[in-house]
């Protein structure tokens, strides 16, 4: 099993997030403002575990897509799935809290494989123990780094803003910070996209990846555009002037006949 290169993943998971950054937003607020209806939540609950997934594809999501109804089919083996992790989870919390961490990290994609691969409970935390097997901490790292860096600039934000107390700068340091939020939560799940892709599919990235790509999809897409071809105007010929005759050439003298001598 290969490694996963951390700072590589990052950068790939924000690129992956500002590609869909507005269906995301959108679906996330979706989600917050129907949480309340019940049985609806369940299905919008079980499509929210399935954006890594649809980000992982490469698909342009429609927001609209969490309420669709094939999400509420399988919700009680959803519940299962759920009660195992938590459970599960929260024993190994007891442990002095290590144990707790690394189970959270070995199911982390047990949703979104039932969701994807529509796996039973149990098998879908086999495989995601499976697919994160010597990755762990670098898939915690990845993850908690760039959360970590969200955080700094938050509180960065807000101490340069709340300097003196004033009240309208405080204003403007909430509002930076709040878009800062709307921009934590969808690369988060662009780093899970990442992540996902790359345990399911083998796609590792070096280093060097995320800029080979970048300059790939750059080609395929002026490759892909249509090529449109301006149509050719003649050039308004400059009137010709007329050309300069050439002086006829002169036709040699005829020579005048010898006057004949008088008869003497």
């Amino acid at each position: 099993m290969k490694k996963l290169n951390i700072i590589a993943t990052i950068k790939d998971g924000v690129a992956i997030a500002l590609v869909n950054y507005l269906s995301l937003v959108a679906a996330v607020l979706l989600y917050v403002l129907t949480i309340w209806i019940p049985y609806l939540n369940v299905g919008t609950t079980i499509a929210m575990c399935s954006l890594p997934a649809e980000m992982a594809k490469g698909h342009m999501m429609n927001p609209l897509f969490i309420f669709k109804e094939e999400y509420r089919r399988n919700m009680g083996e959803f519940f299962i799935l759920m009660s195992l992790m938590t459970g599960a989870i929260a024993v190994g919390m007891a442990f002095m809290f290590i144990p707790g961490i690394v189970i959270s990290v070995a199911w982390a994609f047990a949703a979104v494989l039932f969701v994807d691969k529509d796996l039973p409970a149990l098998e879908a935390l086999r495989e995601s123990n499976r697919l994160t097997y010597g990755n762990k901490w670098r898939i915690f790292w990845s993850e908690f780094l760039l959360a970590f860096a969200l955080g700094i600039a938050a509180a960065i934000i807000n101490a340069l803003f709340g300097i003196g107390h004033i009240g309208w700068l405080q204003t403007i340091g909430t509002i930076i910070v709040f878009i800062l939020i709307l921009f934590a939560v969808p690369a988060i799940y662009g780093v899970e996209a990442s992540i996902y892709r790359q345990l399911t599919t083998g796609e590792f990235l070096a280093p060097d990846a995320y800029e080979k790509k970048a300059a790939e999809l750059v080609e395929e897409v002026k490759e892909r555009a249509p090529k449109v071809e301006l149509p050719i105007v003649d050039k308004p010929k400059a009137e010709e002037e007329p050309a300069a005759k050439k002086p006829a050439a002169k036709k040699p003298a005829a020579k005048k006949p010898a006057a004949k001598k008088a008869d003497k």
